[in-house]
């Protein structure tokens, strides 16, 4: 059978989220490599060699990357460079993979009309963060979300379909396979797909509210934080904090709109729609790009 790196890597990740869940939950008392390996049922070696592979660094430095101290001074200098681009002009410093979004909004009568007249391609893919669930319209992507191991796969076609109930439901592996490629492993271009440098486009279907939260979110640059006091004095709501948390909290659209980058204040990870241990896995594999 033909080797499948993507499908190595999200098998691989089950161990992973082990692993950090059992050092975030000992970080005070710093583990040893044997310990935590033990914890996942691996032997020290495997374990080393499986964690450094998947995430590019040594479960020691990931361990340091979990303190609240080290996500503290992360935000201090995020909040820095993030005021410096706003000032300046610029929307963002960055994106994931060097990739540009260009996003387009339904219209207040489309959110209420639930996707009707809509056509959209879904298919489930393996990633480095484990099983996703991607889906487009003709207009853009309008969903990524990962599959929770408390979920089924159908559980999460299904809570697609009730958010776009009037739109019609196409499996098409064909059509969002580029895109899950160009998210999380950046190809190179060929003539199967848009040439790279083209923006991926997303299709947000939200309350104007929760749409000016999203386009917040994608202002913040690859490997930094932000905090969610920031993104509502940033769309001019500053005693809309809750609020804000709850639009981040909906993101329809995992990981292109970033919002695994807004932490608490006090520099704790808070909470994330598809677990803790994947939104810091998520920064992990960021800021060792940007390192």
């Amino acid at each position: 059978m033909e080797n499948n790196p993507s499908l190595e890597l999200s098998q691989h990740y089950q161990l992973i989220e082990q692993a950090i869940q059992y050092i975030e939950a000992n970080v005070q008392r710093q583990p040893e490599l044997d310990e935590i390996a033990s914890a996942v049922g691996l032997s020290e070696y495997h374990f080393q060699r499986l964690f450094t592979l998947w995430a590019g660094i040594s479960p020691k430095r990931f361990m340091q990357f979990l303190t609240k101290e080290h996500a503290k001074e992360l935000l201090a200098r995020s909040e820095n460079l993030l005021d410096t681009t706003h000032q300046v002009g610029l929307s963002s410093l960055g994106r994931l993979h060097d990739l540009f979004v260009n996003t387009e909004a339904v219209t207040p009568g489309e959110y209420k009309s639930r996707g009707a007249g809509l056509t959209i391609h879904y298919g489930l893919h393996p990633t480095p963060f484990g099983k996703c669930l991607i889906a487009a319209t003709e207009r853009g992507i309008c969903h990524l979300g990962f599959i929770q191991t408390s979920d089924s796969e159908g559980g999460a076609i299904d809570s697609l379909a009730a958010d776009w109930k009037q739109a019609k439901m196409v499996e098409d592996y064909h059509t969002t396979a580029p895109l899950i490629a160009r998210i999380f492993h950046n190809p190179k271009p060929d003539s199967a797909f848009d040439q790279a440098d083209q923006p991926l486009k997303l299709h947000l279907r939200g309350t104007n509210f929760q749409i000016k939260v999203w386009e917040a979110l994608l202002n913040i640059p690859v490997g930094s934080l932000t905090t969610y006091e920031h993104i509502a004095a940033q769309i001019g709501s500053r005693s809309a904090v809750r609020a804000v948390g709850t639009a981040v909290g909906h993101n329809p659209i995992a990981v292109l709109v970033p919002c695994h980058r807004v932490i608490r204040k006090s520099g704790e990870f808070g909470n994330y729609r598809y677990g803790n241990a994947r939104k810091k896995a998520l920064l992990a594999h960021e800021f060792m790009q940007t390192a």
